[in-house]
């Protein structure tokens, strides 16, 4: 089960840049805290208002009932008919915001007032036991006010309150809700000071409305509910919150560890590998960024470089010794003979010839070796546009009293990407080559390829070939079947390695008589 998992992660994982999961990881990690301070602030302004909605709901239906109840009252049937009306619903929205609304003093005793309204003390008498109940269940403290502000019901009865601003309001008709402090709030817990509601009180007033006049106001008031008990009472959908965010946390830190810090890690064991002499790269985890990805690759492709020049540095030396082994071993021979024997002045002159003949083989060595280090270090030139049929035309004229050699073009020239000198020196060495295998004619034609951006040229002999055992080693440097008459073996290998500075190739095509070599080119953007 795990596996399959796994393997359906791999196939689907998207690929991300580093910049991309670092930018996310720092993103979150710096607005975290910031989240943090505005969940708790919107969470504590959500109760405050979920406080102030109670408060309007149980002030709405105390009210409507007093009016209701008020001596003369005219009650007006209701007409079924305004239920269709959109605007006969009419919800009050919340007012009371904790970052807004200023915080006003606390309540002050009631002062003396006037004698109270006998209809609103009748009212007050009758709705008594109501609001008790009331209060009882939902903890708010309740008062009833006549026309002129002053209790006729609840705490401080005979007293006035017609100063208040929420009074002033509701007596002119309007429900006002106000925050003010609660100065018999005691703190009781030790990060009580964190809640900017705690020592706060929620008052509403409303006014009751008899026949289109206030008779009277409702005022209630609570303190909001606890942002911490708030907390305990939500807190399984706190504790889902944190995990939710201890959770992504964790995905970031995964993502970050297989993203980067694991693909690193395994690419640095096999540099260390690789370097001694071991070891095999392992591919890019899926699970990689881009970067990772492509540094992967191109580490790739420099290891098997560096493993193909180390072979080929090997192979190089090796072939190097054996070559100039033969003919300072001949040198070194006929000195000790000239050293240590009285000889004849021809058999001396023989002597000196030889070591006059392997000299000069060794000097060609030389020079042969700085052509394949110079081409095995040329790098393609930016902006080449050359006509093939040009440096083609000009080999081909050079070997013309030695070989008969046919040239056929296309009728619609095309240039190549490829410098004119390394063409003509590809096709010189080609048909020299020819010509000391023994061919006496050759043709070299130019086409196209199946591929859009490629040239090729063939080069064809009528010479006795190249056998199966020795087409596949033409282009090793010092394979040479003319050893005896001072071959060096090493023209094939310069070819193939100035073409392959330009992204072009060379190659022998498998025939059943002659020499068939075929040369690919670039074309020019």
């Amino acid at each position: 089960m795990i596996a399959r998992l796994r393997a359906f992660v791999r196939r689907h994982w998207p690929a991300l840049r580093l910049r991309t999961i670092l930018l996310s990881v720092l993103i979150f990690a710096g607005i975290l805290p910031g989240l943090s301070a505005i969940f708790l602030r919107v969470y504590e302004n959500t109760l405050v208002r979920q406080t102030e909605a109670e408060l309007v709901a149980q002030a709405v239906v105390l009210s409507a009932v007093a009016a209701s109840d008020w001596p003369g009252a005219v009650v007006v049937p209701l007409d079924p008919a305004r239920r269709d009306d959109p605007g006969y619903y009419r919800p009050e929205p919340a007012t009371i915001d904790l970052g807004s609304t200023p915080v006003l003093p606390a309540r002050p005793s009631p002062h003396a007032a006037a004698a109270p309204d006998a209809g609103a003390v009748s009212v007050a008498d009758r709705l008594g036991p109501v609001i008790e109940r009331t209060s009882r269940t939902t903890l708010a403290s309740i008062l009833v006010l006549d026309r002129n502000g002053t209790i006729v019901l609840g705490y401080g009865q005979g007293g006035g309150l017609a100063d208040l601003t929420e009074v002033r309001s509701a007596l002119a008709g309007e429900p006002r809700t106000v925050l003010r402090r609660n100065d018999a709030y005691h703190p009781r817990y030790s990060m009580e000071w964190l809640s900017r509601a705690a020592g706060l009180r929620i008052h509403h007033a409303r006014p009751i409305l008899v026949n289109g006049r206030v008779e009277g106001v409702v005022v209630a008031s609570r303190s909001p509910r606890a942002l911490f008990k708030g907390l305990y009472q939500d807190r399984i959908k706190t504790g889902l919150g944190v995990i939710g965010t201890l959770g992504l946390i964790a995905l970031l830190a995964v993502l970050v560890s297989r993203g980067i810090a694991r693909p690193i890690e395994a690419l640095s064991r096999a540099t260390r590998d690789v370097a001694s002499g071991g070891g095999v790269l392992p591919p890019a985890p899926a699970t990689a960024a881009v970067e990772i990805r492509t540094l992967y690759e191109e580490f790739g492709r420099m290891a098997q470089a560096v493993d193909r020049r180390s072979r080929y540095l090997r192979d190089f030396a090796a072939a190097v010794s054996h070559e100039f082994k033969t003919p300072l071993s001949g040198i070194q021979g006929a000195v000790e003979l000239l050293q240590d024997h009285e000889m004849a002045p021809d058999q001396r002159r023989r002597f000196l010839d030889n070591i006059a003949a392997d000299a000069r083989r060794l000097s060609a060595l030389v020079t042969r070796l700085l052509d394949l280090a110079r081409a095995d270090m040329a790098r393609p030139e930016v902006g080449l546009s050359v006509d093939a049929r040009l440096p083609i035309a000009k080999a081909a004229d050079a070997r013309s009293s030695q070989l008969a050699i046919s040239v056929r073009f296309e009728d619609e020239p095309r240039k190549v990407a490829v410098p004119a000198s390394t063409i003509e020196m590809v096709v010189s060495t080609l048909l020299e080559n020819s010509r000391q295998a023994g061919a006496v004619a050759v043709s070299i034609s130019i086409s196209a390829t199946a591929s859009p951006d490629r040239l090729v040229v063939t080069l064809a002999d009528d010479g006795p070939g190249v056998t199966p055992a020795d087409a596949s080693r033409v282009f090793e440097p010092f394979f040479t079947t003319r050893r005896g008459e001072g071959g060096a073996g090493l023209g094939l290998s310069i070819a193939r390695a100035l073409l392959a500075a330009n992204d072009a190739t060379l190659d022998l095509l498998p025939t059943a008589e002659g020499a068939v070599f075929e040369l690919v080119m670039p074309l020019a953007e």
